[in-house]
This record gives structure tokens, C-alpha cells and sequence, in this order.
């Protein structure tokens, strides 16, 4: 049994698109520093068996094992090239559902980490995640690292971290993760960072002094809440950083990782603020979409 703060499987999902080899490579550099074994995996979906539409001309049976035939090609060139390198990277093709597909493939291998891709063949632009990510990212159960078209040959060590963090145990949980990731000390830079928002079309009304109080409240305890989650990452043996700052979360965190030049962005998907100030839940979901760099998530089931 490997260590548990060691990642010795890490799958990435692939379609063949730009976005897919981007995920591929960034796979393959935390395959390498980890000593991690690669499992490229692509979902082919066949058609239900119903008679088509009349306006649809029916494709030959052939044409699927044709398709099935160039998507194994297409695994095995990829994983050739890797192994050439080095790696130990395996291949699998899986029938169904993209999502579904692939998350049964994690569970298959105890996949440590899963990697994707925000936008794929779907061409969605950067308003929303595509369902298929959205799926992955909700209902995995092993952190993901969603990659992103921009993400293409900028594939490098992990370096600089922003660790978005609302003191939930989701957010400790994701914190967690990303120093799974940077493990072995390679991280240079630690950054734990807390947004909160004063909705001043809310307050107003109740006068600058009560507004004023109410934020030093707020400040106060995200402090001593920031140390306690500081705490837990250093425990790991990484130096951590820690910023404070109001504004809009998502655009926050964006900017922060910007202004940063962050390698990574690690978050939970399912927050429950501690001091009430930030739902840490909707905000990955606008981060990840737009956020300069792969973004790291975990998703934790709900108890009860």
C-alpha cells in the first residue's frame, strides 16, 4: 500500500481535443514527480438502437468499430509517447457516457487524482463548465484537476499554489489535496487565501459605524480561522503564505492567481462558510471556467 499523502494513480480523461492533450501533459509532469503511474482514458459513446429520423441518413454498423478502432490507435499512440519517456502509462477505452465512463474508471484503478479538461470538442465558451467536467468535478471521488485550452504546452512544476479557503472542512479537505500534489517540499510557494464581501446595498442602510464594526467582526475571526488552517498546511512541512482581502470571491481569486503567476488554484466544490461570508460552492463553480491556471478540487459528500 502506498503512503496515503502519495499519488500512485492518476487518470486522465481525453477526447483527442487540444484540451485533452493539455490534460495528458500536465498528467504526465505530476506522473513524474510523483513516480505515478498513468491511465489515459476516452469514453466512446455509440448511439441508442432506434430507428433515425427520416432527415438522418443511417450510419453502417462498420463506422462504429471503425471509430472504436481510431480512438484505440489515438490512446496508444499517446501512451507510446509517454512510455518513451519513461512513464508507466496504460490505456483504456470505455463505452457509455462520457461522464459516468470515466468515473467508473476511477473507481476501477483507486485512481489518486483524475484529470480533465474544461472544454473539449463541446466548444462552450468561458461562461460555464461543460457537463461533462461539471459531472466529473460534483461527483468524483478523488480530487480533479481541470485543465484548460490555455493550459496547452504550459505544463510545468508546481511552484506556486493559491489555496482559496472559506475554514470549511471542504476547503481544508481541498487545502489537503494540493499539498498531496506538492509533496517532497516542491512547492516554493504556499499562498491561503480568504475573500469575503460586504454587500453594500444591504448594509448601507444600517450606517458606516454599524458597517464598519460588523467588517472588523469579520476580519477578526477569518484571522484567527486563517491561522488555524495555515496550521494545518504547515503540518504538512510546506511554508504558507496568508491574505485577507474583500471583494467579490470568484473575482478575487481569479485576480489573486493572476497577480500571483500561481501554478495551481486547489479549492472545495462544496463549501460551508465558517464565517459566514462565502459560499465556497458556486464560487469554484465560476473560478474554474476562467481561472488562469488547472484548478485542483475535491468534492466531499454531503453527511447525513
Amino acid at each position: 500500500m502506498p503512503p496515503p499523502d502519495q499519488i500512485a494513480t492518476i487518470l486522465v480523461a481525453t477526447d483527442f481535443s487540444e484540451t485533452g492533450d493539455a490534460g495528458i501533459a500536465w498528467g504526465a509532469q505530476l506522473a513524474r514527480a510523483h513516480g505515478a503511474r498513468l491511465v489515459l482514458c476516452h469514453a466512446l459513446q455509440t448511439p441508442t438502437p432506434v430507428a433515425p429520423a427520416s432527415e438522418f441518413i443511417p450510419l453502417p454498423a462498420r463506422f462504429y468499430d471503425d471509430l472504436r478502432a481510431a480512438a484505440e490507435s489515438c490512446l496508444e499512440r499517446s501512451a507510446a509517447e509517454l512510455r518513451a519517456t519513461g512513464l508507466a502509462a496504460t490505456t483504456v477505452l470505455r463505452v457509455g457516457t462520457a461522464a459516468e465512463a470515466v468515473l467508473a474508471e476511477v473507481q476501477k484503478v483507486g485512481a489518486d487524482l483524475l484529470v480533465a479538461g474544461t472544454r473539449g470538442l463541446t466548444g462552450w465558451k468561458k461562461l460555464l463548465l461543460g457537463s461533462t467536467t461539471a459531472r466529473l468535478v460534483r461527483r468524483s471521488t478523488c480530487p480533479v484537476l481541470t485543465v484548460h485550452p490555455e493550459d496547452a504546452g504550459r505544463h510545468r512544476e508546481i511552484r506556486t499554489v493559491l489555496i482559496p479557503t472559506d475554514f470549511s472542512e471542504d476547503a481544508a479537505l481541498a487545502a489537503d489535496a494540493a499539498a498531496r500534489v506538492v509533496a517532497r517540499g516542491r512547492a516554493s510557494r504556499i499562498v491561503l487565501f480568504h475573500a469575503y464581501h460586504v454587500p453594500v446595498e444591504h448594509v448601507a442602510p444600517l450606517g458606516v459605524p454599524l458597517v464598519l464594526e460588523a467588517i472588523a467582526q469579520v476580519e477578526a475571526s477569518a484571522h484567527t480561522a486563517m491561522e488555524e488552517a495555515a496550521a494545518r498546511l504547515r503540518a504538512h512541512g510546506l511554508e504558507v503564505e496568508t491574505k485577507i482581502l474583500e471583494g467579490y470571491p470568484p473575482e478575487a481569486i481569479v485576480d489573486q492567481a493572476r497577480g500571483l503567476g500561481a501554478d495551481l488554484i486547489a479549492m472545495g466544490t462544496h463549501g460551508r462558510s465558517g464565517v459566514k461570508r462565502l459560499i465556497l460552492g458556486s464560487t469554484a463553480e465560476r473560478v474554474l471556467p476562467v481561472a488562469p491556471c488547472p484548478v485542483l478540487t475535491l468534492h466531499r459528500e454531503p453527511q447525513g
